[in-house]
């Protein structure tokens, strides 16, 4: 018995050996590459369903009418035209070089009242722009501009140096901005309310001092939101620094009449140059 039992242990481990034997070993690099081309395929699975997917009533079309096409087509060329003649010829007597002045209806003290103000921005170190239209019906020519004053979206802002370039630059595009200059109270309140900063090409609040004092601190001494208002309100020698660290200022859109009424009407006439009523304007973004 112990002899048979012996020679039956014997036999497994030979039969044991040679199926080690027989099984051959996947090195772990093939493995991975199979491992790959199946997650691969998966995925051109997956988007081939996605492509051949049936859409839903509940999907949204967007069917626009010929006249929409054509009426876009019309704005773009009215617009090359305009920027043409600005560029050649000026604003003419659309634009004075002198300050006008206008009266405004405000309340005080629960009454109307008749207030004057300066209607252009003439004599003014800084302005403030905004974007007041998209991109519908908009000439490449005007694109560049407004990617020059960096205004890519619409309701951004931004604080440019009243320069005669920048002037030119503001009148090519008038239709499409509204721009006068803030008062020190409207700039601090766009900083602390709305202000952003560039950091490492990054979008970031301005919470703290120490993130303006770490980008603006060592180039121009500006250490804290107090400098940063005063730079941009007296156009300093740090304004374009200043100017450069700050992210576009983000708008809300106007609300109801304000709106529609007035931005979004094709007859309306608020764009351009508001002068001191910039401020009124911006108080209805923010």
């Amino acid at each position: 018995d112990e002899g048979s039992r012996g020679t039956t242990k014997k036999n497994m481990s030979n039969a044991s050996d040679s199926s080690n034997k027989d099984l051959q070993l996947v090195p772990e690099t093939i493995l991975k590459k199979r491992h790959d081309l199946d997650e691969l395929k998966r995925k051109r699975d997956a988007q081939v369903r996605r492509t051949n997917k049936v859409f839903s009533k509940s999907s949204k079309f967007y069917i626009r009418k010929p006249e929409t096409f054509l009426a876009r087509a019309k704005n773009r060329r009215n617009n090359e035209i305009r920027y043409k003649r600005v560029m050649k010829k000026g604003m003419q007597k659309r634009a004075s070089n002198k300050k006008e002045f206008s009266t405004m209806e405000v309340e005080v003290e629960g009454e109307n009242e008749d207030i004057k103000y300066q209607s252009n921005s003439v004599g003014t170190n800084i302005v403030f722009v905004v974007r007041i239209r998209n991109d519908v019906g908009v000439s490449k020519m005007v694109k560049t501009v407004l990617r020059n004053l960096n205004l890519k979206e619409q309701y951004e802002g931004v604080f440019v140096q009243y320069t005669p370039k920048n002037r030119k630059f503001l009148q090519l595009v008038e239709p499409f901005v509204l721009y006068g200059p803030p008062s020190k109270n409207m700039v601090s309140d766009l900083i602390n309310r709305r202000g952003h900063g560039i950091i490492d090409g990054e979008r970031i609040p301005l919470s703290d001092n120490t993130i303006i004092e770490k980008a603006l601190g060592d180039e121009s001494g500006i250490i804290c939101v107090e400098d940063l208002v005063h730079e941009l309100y007296s156009a300093g020698s740090g304004f374009s620094a200043a100017s450069q660290f700050l992210w576009p200022f983000r708008l809300t859109a106007p609300k109801t009449e304000f709106e529609s009424q007035k931005l979004n009407d094709k007859d309306g006439k608020i764009y351009g140059d508001r002068g001191d009523e910039i401020d009124r304007l911006i108080k209805l973004m923010l």
